[in-house]
Order: C-alpha cells, then sequence, then structure tokens
C-alpha cells in the first residue's frame, strides 16, 4: 500500500491542487502516527497480548485505506494517512512473535523471511498498482486493498498462536522473581556491567499518556518546520518556522523529563543509549531518512514532462522502481542467510558500501530511466543487507524478556528517519522549482537541482552510515556477542 501511495503522487498533487512540500506531508502524516502508537502498541501488547492488539491495529489500518479512497481533498486524505499509519506498530509486535518461534543462530533467516515479504507487496503494488491507476484511477488502488487486509485479519485469527498467559496483564513469568512489587534494577544485557547495561523495569503496566502526547508535539512540530522551511519563503513562514521549532525544542524537553520520572516510559534512554543498540539503531534511522528520500522523489521526477523529468505513465513510473523491489523480494531470505553463516558485522560494512555507491550513483546518474533503475537495485542490495545485520544486532543485543521495548525503539528511530526524508525532500522540490508552458498554461514542476539536491544528500547521509556501521564493528568485537561477530 505504501508503494502504491508512493507513486500516486503526482496524481494526487494534481486532484488537490496542493504544493510539493504540502505532498510530504501524505507519507509523513502516515509516519507520525506510527512514530506515537508503535512504542504505546508495544507496551499494549504486553498487558493485552500480542495477538488481540494485532487485530485491534490490523483492523484500524483497514479503516484508514478505506477512507482514503473516498478523500476529497488533502486535508482528508492526510487524516487518512494517520489513521493507516497506525498500522506501522504492527511490525515490532510482528517481530517479537517471529523472535519466539526462531532459534538465536536462525534469527536472521527469519528477518530475511520478512523483508522479503515486504518487497512481495512492493512487487504487486508496483506492477499492478500503476495499471489500476491508469485505468481507474488513484481512488481504486485503495479499494482494491481491502478484500487482501479483511483476508489477511482472518488468518491473523486463526493461525496466529502465542503463549497469551505469559503476557497478558502481568510482568512476564521469567521476570516476575527478578522484580519486586514497585521496580527493580536488573541487567539489561549480560554482556558487560557498565551503567548502560542497567535499566529500571517497573511492574507498572499503564500507559504513559504524557509521554505518548510530548513525543507527538515533539515529532509533529519538527516535520512543520520542514514543511513552511522554503528558501526565500516570506516573513509568514518565517514566523511559522520560528513558531514550530520553538514548539519542537520544549517538547522534546518536555518529553525527556516526562520519560525519565515515568513508572513505564515509552522510551527507555539506558537502552535506547546503550553502546552496542544505539550505532545499530542510528543505522536503522538512516536506512530509512535516505531511503524515503527518495522515494519521495523517484515518482515525481519520473511523472514530470520533458525535459525536467521523463513524462512516464503511472504504469512506467512503477516499472521504473520495480527492480528494487524484486532485488529486495530475492536478497532479503539471501542476506539472512549470509549473516547466518558470517555473521552481522561483515555484511553490515559491505551493504553501507553497496548502498553508499547507489546513492552516488543516483547523483551522477539520473538522466535515464535505465540508470535510475540500475541504481535502484544497487540500493535495494545493500540496504538489505544493512538491514537485516543491524536489526539482527538488536535483537540478538537485548534480553528476550525486553525485545519488545527495544524493538519498539528501533521501530521508532526508523519512523523518524522515514518520516524527516520525505519532508526533506518536499523542501528542495517545493524551494526549487522550474517553469514550464504548455499549451499556454503556466506550470511549475521541481528543476533539475532540487533532484541533485535530494541525491547529495541521500549520498551524504549514507557515508555517515559507512562510519557508524565502523563504530558499530568495533564495539560488537569488543564485547564479542555470541551469532553476531
Amino acid at each position: 500500500m505504501q508503494k502504491q501511495c508512493l507513486f500516486q503522487l503526482s496524481l494526487i498533487l494534481s486532484d488537490f491542487r496542493t504544493s510539493y512540500s504540502m505532498s510530504s506531508w501524505i507519507l509523513t502524516a502516515y509516519l507520525v502516527s506510527g512514530a506515537v502508537m508503535t512504542p504505546i502498541a508495544g507496551k499494549l501488547s504486553d498487558i493485552y497480548g500480542k495477538k488481540k492488539i494485532l487485530l485491534i491495529i490490523m483492523a484500524i489500518y483497514t479503516i484508514g485505506v478505506s477512507a482514503a479512497g473516498f478523500a476529497n481533498n488533502i486535508y482528508f486524505m492526510l487524516v487518512a494517512r494517520a489513521i493507516q499509519g497506525i498500522g506501522i506498530s504492527m511490525f515490532p509486535i510482528a517481530f517479537s512473535i517471529v523472535r519466539d518461534q526462531f532459534p538465536r543462530e536462525k534469527m536472521s533467516i527469519g528477518q530475511g523471511v520478512i523483508t522479503s515479504m515486504f518487497a512481495s507487496g512492493a512487487v504487486i503494488g508496483l506492477s499492478v498498482g500503476g495499471t489500476i491507476i491508469q485505468h481507474f484511477g488513484w481512488q481504486a488502488t485503495f479499494f482494491t486493498i481491502i478484500p487482501i487486509l479483511i483476508s489477511l485479519l482472518i488468518m491473523i485469527w486463526w493461525f496466529i498462536h502465542v503463549n497469551q498467559n505469559e503476557y497478558v496483564g502481568q510482568q512476564p513469568l521469567h521476570l516476575q522473581q527478578q522484580v519486586d512489587k514497585k521496580s527493580s534494577i536488573v541487567n539489561l544485557n549480560s554482556r558487560n556491567n557498565d551503567n548502560n547495561s542497567y535499566t529500571k523495569i517497573s511492574s507498572n503496566k499503564t500507559i504513559d499518556v504524557k509521554g505518548a502526547l510530548t513525543l507527538a508535539a515533539t515529532i509533529t512540530s519538527f516535520l512543520l518546520v520542514l514543511t513552511f522551511l522554503e528558501t526565500g519563503s516570506n516573513n509568514s513562514s518565517t514566523q511559522l518556522v520560528i513558531g514550530f521549532l520553538v514548539i519542537a525544542i520544549v517538547s522534546l524537553s518536555l518529553f525527556i523529563v516526562v520519560e525519565r520520572r515515568a513508572t513505564s516510559p515509552l522510551i527507555d534512554f539506558k537502552m535506547m543509549l546503550d553502546k552496542t543498540l544505539l550505532p545499530a539503531n542510528i543505522l536503522i534511522m538512516i536506512i530509512g531518512l535516505s531511503m524515503f528520500m527518495v522515494f519521495q522523489t523517484i515518482p515525481i521526477l519520473v511523472r514530470s514532462l520533458i525535459p525536467i523529468g521523463f513524462g512516464e505513465s503511472a504504469t512506467n513510473t512503477g516499472n521504473v522502481q520495480l527492480p528494487f523491489a524484486l532485488v529486495l523480494l530475492v536478497f532479503g531470505p539471501t542476506s539472512g542467510f549470509i549473516i547466518s553463516k558470517l555473521g552481522s558485522l561483515r555484511p553490515i560494512m559491505i551493504g553501507t558500501i553497496i548502498s553508499g555507491a547507489g546513492f552516488i550513483g543516483l547523483l551522477m546518474l539520473h538522466q535515464a530511466e535505465i540508470e535510475i533503475s540500475a541504481n535502484l537495485a544497487i540500493l535495494s542490495a545493500g540496504l538489505s543487507l544493512t538491514s537485516v545485520g543491524a536489526m539482527n544486532v538488536i535483537i540478538l543485543s537485548t534480553p528476550k524478556q525486553y525485545t519488545g521495548i527495544s524493538l519498539g525503539t528501533s521501530m521508532l528511530m526508523r519512523i523518524v528517519g522515514s518520516a524527516i526524508g520525505p519532508a526533506v525532500a518536499g523542501m528542495y522540490m517545493q524551494s526549487n522549482q522550474s517553469i514550464l508552458i504548455i499549451g499556454g498554461i503556466t506550470r511549475l514542476f521541481p528543476s533539475t537541482e532540487s533532484y541533485n539536491l535530494v541525491f547529495l544528500t541521500a549520498a551524504i547521509v549514507s557515508i555517515v552510515g559507512i562510519v557508524v556501521a565502523i563504530l558499530l564493528r568495533q564495539r560488537v568485537r569488543k564485547i564479542a556477542i555470541p551469532n553476531v561477530v
């Protein structure tokens, strides 16, 4: 569904007569709500059970998809996308269920299979979605997915089985003996004994409402800053940027204070700042930021009129991006197998270098559709190795009883990166535009310079990823985590 929405952007922009910077919110509204709901859903799954929360979230996502098909303006669409974003919070729950089913040494293979399932959906979305849009309109893509979602709800109900007694309404059984009635200091990871390896675990199973509200305010206001931050903006836009920036700083400060005082925080800062988990999570965020920055841009570039773009149809736009999904479909499980044999470190290093080469390739070679497709295929291989490897480090570096908290934090980092990327791309495209006169009508399109800025930024971010991968390798080798080195 997300892939289909990405190359619907130019049509939605035309139908709703909205700006390119506003278009970024079609993606970021989805990601912001997901960022807020992910830690909450993880907490709810601990209280009420993984399967029950998974079903509820899936039902909410189905409602959001249905609503998007009826959207008649940009604001209706943004609300529908925000509802859909709640569906993102399914992923940590799903990964947690998968960890329960796979032995430690096969964990990367399970992650690779999940990655390939993402790619399978992307292949279907890119190949079928373009045809549906061209013949029936972009609204039809939302309606056609509804029967699939209903089928998935039924399959989850019948085929997913989890041990509810271990988690529902209480501390995990294997954790109860380690904590007292209020709280206790427990070892986050037995691999070392420094201060970053300890965290306070509370038996209070309440939802941190204050933390959720301040987190939502922080993410939303920061993305509004990016939306209104345009080169040569007027005084009104400048005032909005300053106002939302102040709100972002204040709400972030409040969020940190609230989380440090909370007995059951959404984000465990001791765990988040762990010397192994932190660089792995930064890699996850970099993947989300750079990948979605490019995904925001490619459909608009391909569909923009010649000479700025390629003037392609929705079907051909999907075909240009199809190599990315096809490589990911094959390379997802392959990456898992490679990591199960070689450990995570070498694949992560190789993956960051390959993806960096792909982003640099896009910067230098995007004058033809075949060049874009080839570079996207290179990106796919590199990002697959890096993503599966980093997730494997996170899972294997976290004690099993804290998997939900750790994966929730990792997913939040990825979502934040995935939200910033489209916002930055939208800012570039809105700030750097070219004028085309078509049939006596003046139209604005993102300029060649705007695409160069997007690809340059993605390339720089990917190079930072290589540096982070080196730091992660040094840390993991120092403490010798089993099945990771």
